[in-house]
């Protein structure tokens, strides 16, 4: 691994209408890893959300840890996302949306935003919604994990893309091979993990970006139950110019 590979903390900030969010990027100093351009753990509470707002040039999913997410578009779409689901919209050439909490309680989860290659810029804006019971889930040593994007899951992105949701027991392993030619990062949304031996809390995420081509081994024990995202992808190798809600 190169020495590019360290652990950032994510940066508390207000979003939206009252939202609270804890930021891995686009923060002062470290504004994107290609092909990823935002990753927000997000908290809405009553009252809070995201009204009305245009997006161009990139795609986002919104996953759900704890309560709902309404989603309006100019499109005509609207539908509830719900614990364990994920929303998926296509931005491309444009779309107006809205994200609102559907219950009285706190909604959290994570929004990540995926940059689009400049010859899809232009793509036709499109949403996709899975709920959790579409979402595959599988039991591993110690805990379980969920394919939010990649093998046998529904979600479909125009980027080559791995997203995973992992639970572990405290003491628990996991190992995931990042492919050749990806790279990516490990938040850590509760607990405490070594990340290919490098210590990350909640709020952390360990960056990883193999030296050379070939397949590398990412490695997480739980020092105590932990919950994980692990976010692997093919990056653009073209600039990223984010303006507000825009990625050009």
């Amino acid at each position: 691994m190169s020495n590019q590979n360290r652990i950032r903390s994510a940066v508390e900030t207000m979003e939206g209408a009252g939202a609270t969010v804890k930021r891995l990027m686009p923060v002062p100093g470290f504004m994107n890893f290609d092909p990823f351009v935002l990753w927000d753990h997000f908290l809405v509470g009553a009252g809070a959300g995201f009204p009305d707002h245009p997006h161009r040039g990139f795609e986002a999913i919104t996953y759900m840890f704890q309560g709902s997410m309404n989603h309006k578009d100019n499109l005509g779409n609207e539908s509830t996302v719900t614990v364990g689901g994920a929303q998926r919209f296509t931005a491309g050439s444009g779309l107006v949306h809205s994200e609102m909490p559907g219950t009285t309680g706190n909604s959290t989860g994570i929004q990540l935003w995926i940059n689009l290659p400049g010859r899809l810029k232009q793509t036709p804006p499109a949403y996709q919604q899975v709920d959790s019971d579409d979402i595959p889930e599988h039991t591993i040593e110690n805990g379980k994990l969920r394919v939010i994007v990649g093998d046998g899951s529904p979600l479909e992105l125009l980027t080559p893309v791995r997203y995973l949701d992992i639970t572990l027991d405290e003491g628990g392993h996991y190992t995931e091979g990042i492919p050749s030619g990806y790279r990516g990062f490990v938040y850590v949304v509760s607990g405490q993990a070594m990340l290919n031996q490098q210590k990350a809390g909640a709020g952390d995420a360990g960056f990883y970006e193999p030296e050379v081509d070939g397949e590398h081994q990412l490695e997480i024990r739980a020092n105590c139950a932990s919950r994980l995202m692990v976010c692997l992808g093919n990056p653009h190798h073209e600039p990223i110019r984010q303006h507000g809600p825009y990625v050009d």
